[in-house]
């Protein structure tokens, strides 16, 4: 049997995912569907893409864009969500800093360089008028390494999705002092160049499952309940989440859309220079509207 492996953080915007690998789709195709939680986020599922340790994986958009700059051996096979990721801007807890405007020497805890907790800083440093010159960055691996990194004498900052550490805020060992959203579809699913000649239109089957999966929960009344149960968290929160999230249902993707985010990752310095839809679309398979 042959094993298809996707890699995605251990967040509630992967269900679609889980409830479709669940169902193992492909068993009579010999092939069987696995599933990572990657806490440790974009920046190490690029450095699985290209270490041959996964065949797809749910990227940010910012950092896939930049890894694929760099030489990633890969392609982007569709959006996975079309809306912003909202980002918490969190301090430790019992520190005496409640707001961005109190900040003085901007540093951040970051999952790892090019993650997007770490790219999503200059898209907040470029708002609140800090130079970018003037961050710096401490690698902690992931949530748990955040907390267990943060002191209330320093104020470092670490971005995270606000309702994964909504938790955390309700009890106080983080602050929230401030949010900023990605100025672009915040999730691409990516699959390696190697998978897409190894299994071809699997991977392509698989994805249009997950779109049905997606606009299946989009409508279903019992979505709420099924993220709250698995992910822990509060239905009321769930709820919200939803009202300002949008799964992608269907492979298409803006090209206006998709050169306005990559002008603005060439102004944040993110990239070098624009990129080619061509170059890293598996355009085959996605219609380009526009």
């Amino acid at each position: 049997m042959k094993t298809l492996r996707i890699t995605g953080v251990p967040e509630h915007f992967n269900l679609p995912w889980k409830n479709v690998i669940a169902r193992q789709p492909f068993a009579s195709k010999g092939i069987e569907v696995t599933w990572t939680d990657e806490s440790r986020g974009s920046g190490q599922m690029n450095k699985a893409i290209r270490n041959d340790e996964t065949e797809i994986a749910l990227i940010l958009t910012e950092s896939f864009f930049q890894d694929f700059e760099n030489g990633s051996p890969a392609k982007m096979i569709g959006f996975h969500v079309k809306s912003p990721l909202i980002w918490g801007v969190h301090i430790h807890g019992k520190c005496p800093i409640n707001h961005l405007s109190e900040i003085q020497d901007p540093s951040f805890l970051i999952s790892r360089m090019g993650s997007g907790s770490q790219l999503m800083s200059y898209v907040l440093a470029k708002r609140e008028n800090w130079k970018k010159e003037s961050l710096s960055f401490s690698i902690i691996g992931n949530l748990p390494g955040a907390l267990e990194a943060m002191v209330p004498e320093k104020p470092e900052m670490f971005l995270w999705e606000k309702y994964t550490t909504k938790p955390w805020v309700d009890s106080h060992e983080l602050k929230r002092i401030g949010e900023i959203s990605s100025p672009w579809p915040c999730f691409v699913m990516v699959a390696s160049n190697k998978a897409l000649k190894a299994f071809g239109d699997v991977i392509l089957q698989l994805r249009d499952m997950v779109y049905e999966e997606s606009a299946h929960l989009q409508q279903s009344k019992s979505t709420v309940s099924e993220i709250a149960d698995k992910y822990k968290l509060h239905p009321e929160d769930v709820v919200q989440w939803l009202t300002q999230t949008e799964w992608a249902t269907k492979a298409e993707v803006s090209q206006v859309e998709l050169q306005k985010a990559i002008q603005n990752m060439v102004d944040l310095g993110i990239l070098k220079k624009e990129l080619s839809l061509g170059d890293f679309l598996f355009n085959s398979s996605i219609r380009i509207l526009d």
